[in-house]
């Protein structure tokens, strides 16, 4: 972790009518446990598959069909609560979440209400330079998805794909120390920059892996201090919870329109019902879905058909070594290490690929150079091409070269351009491609200094006025380069025009 004096953010206040409100989120954050097969069954968890393929017998409910609970996911689970600084607790048990829809056979789901896997951690979340709020994790535990219904395909019928019926789910709930849209949003992408450094969770939003429910209410200055003291929930007003929400941008949408829509209602007199809503994104609203229900209503019970899961220490203890380096250790050692700005460092750890790329770019070499050129060269390329780092046509060890022949003085920063360009569009040895096409940078001061002296020679008129004005003597620095092809030292033609014009 950066050792910074972490400055703590603000909370959210929105101006009402009759004073200042605050806003307090927390976050269930259900992330798709990266396993080739389902909690309690063999089937595939494959994305894409044809509607209804990857579905076993106990998926879809069949008349005595067992669970048979996936180690693997176990293990994936205990990985995270790991990687979150969260207790791990060796004894955990299953419970029945009793409730009915179309896309869920059963008739109920698997879960961990009362004994889950992982007991409390935390998150540290960057909110920019030296600024950050640690949010505490209540809990994760265990549990199946449901599977998906589709009502476009036909006017007047709904189909449903158990596809995704089984595949295992980590709930991840926060403690409600979220202070706004901004705070939640950059939560949700911290936890899944985590997931994806662990690989327990490929965290992609768009295919439905990783997706929040977003409780918010709101209350009055001063309340949540009460509340932290007490820890009774009473002083943060009631909570409504947005459900389903798969995008950065329209959680923060949809929590600053629920906190503007709760203010109203209670400046006017009324009061919140504690519910289920829907975000509608074309419409920037929430929507009422159903009230929201408590652990009566589902009729909670152990599952019959699944022992109390014991896990020993031991193999706890094996998967923590295995543990990769994650993204804040990683930062702070390219900040100690290689002397990056926390900005560029905070670039450079954003993805795990990224992180892996540099850290071979800059074994050995200069940090903050390697560091200009992944950033600034490579992403921005990368980004013109709508291309990702696993794309990239530059290796890691191609960069690498290109650097090593700056830091010797081969070639210029501007031929290492031109040299980045050959082997991005057509691969090679960086040095092989400098000796082969000459591009080789001249260093030689006989050279660079005859062709200054033929320059200062063929322009008295701009000589007079350099004299005058030294601002004016880069205009002989680049007529130089220009004449030598760019492959003239720079830092050498500076000191011969300055020195041959008595500057």
């Amino acid at each position: 972790m950066l050792d910074l004096a972490y400055e703590t953010p603000k909370p959210k206040v929105i101006s009402g009518a009759t004073g200042d409100w605050e806003l307090v989120i927390g976050l269930e954050v259900h992330a798709q446990v990266a396993t080739a097969a389902k909690l309690f069954s063999g089937a595939s968890t494959q994305f894409g598959a044809e509607p209804n393929s990857n579905v076993a017998f106990v998926d879809a409910g069949m008349p005595g069909m067992l669970p048979v609970i996936n180690e693997g996911c176990v293990a994936q689970a205990v990985r995270t609560g790991l990687g979150l600084n969260a207790q791990i607790n060796l004894w955990s048990a299953f419970d029945r979440k009793n409730y009915f829809y179309p896309d869920l056979p059963q008739g109920y789901q698997i879960s961990q209400l009362y004994h889950p896997i992982v007991g409390e951690g935390e998150i540290l979340v960057d909110m920019g330079p030296g600024v950050a709020r640690k949010v505490r994790i209540e809990r994760i535990h265990l549990e199946q998805d449901a599977g998906k219904s589709i009502h476009d395909m036909d006017p007047t019928m709904s189909f449903v794909d158990l596809n995704r019926t089984g595949v295992a789910l980590m709930e991840i709930v926060s403690r409600p120390d979220i202070r706004g849209p901004e705070e939640a949003a950059a939560y949700v992408l911290k936890l899944r920059q985590i997931l994806r450094y662990l690989g327990t969770c490929d965290g992609n939003m768009q295919n439905g892996n990783l997706r929040a429910d977003v409780n918010v209410s709101v209350c009055r200055p001063g309340q949540y201090e009460k509340y932290q003291a007490t820890q009774d929930f009473s002083h943060l007003g009631t909570r409504c919870e947005l459900k389903n929400m798969n995008s950065m941008r329209f959680i923060q949408m949809a929590i600053d329109y629920e906190a503007r829509r709760q203010i109203a209602i209670l400046e006017d007199g009324g009061s919140i019902t504690q519910e289920t809503r829907l975000y509608d994104p074309d419409k920037n609203e929430t929507r009422s879905m159903r009230s929201k229900e408590e652990a009566h209503d589902y009729r909670y019970f152990p599952d019959p058909d699944l022992l109390p899961l014991e896990i020993e220490q031991a193999w706890v203890d094996d998967i923590k070594a295995s543990l990769p380096e994650l993204p804040d250790a990683k930062k702070a050692r390219f900040v100690a290490d290689f002397g990056l700005s926390e900005y560029d460092a905070a670039v450079l750890t954003a993805e795990a690929e990224n992180a892996f790329y540099f850290d071979a770019v800059a074994q050995g070499r200069d940090g903050k150079i390697s560091a200009n050129w992944v950033i600034n060269e490579l992403f921005g390329r990368l980004k013109k091409d709508d291309k990702g780092i696993e794309d990239s046509p530059v290796t890691p060890a191609q960069l690498g070269g290109i650097v090593d022949l700056i830091a010797s003085g081969d070639i210029s920063g501007k031929i290492a351009k031109d040299l980045f360009e050959i082997v991005y569009t057509e691969g090679g040895d960086p040095a092989e491609i400098v000796a082969t096409r000459g591009m080789k940078q001249v260093t030689d001061t006989g050279a660079i200094e005859s062709a200054v002296n033929d320059i200062i020679a063929a322009n008295p008129a701009q000589v007079e006025k350099a004299q005058q004005n030294p601002k004016l003597a880069g205009w002989f620095v680049g007529q130089v380069m220009k004449a030598t092809g760019g492959k003239a030292n720079p830092a050498m033609v500076n000191d011969l025009v300055m020195q041959k014009l008595g500057l």
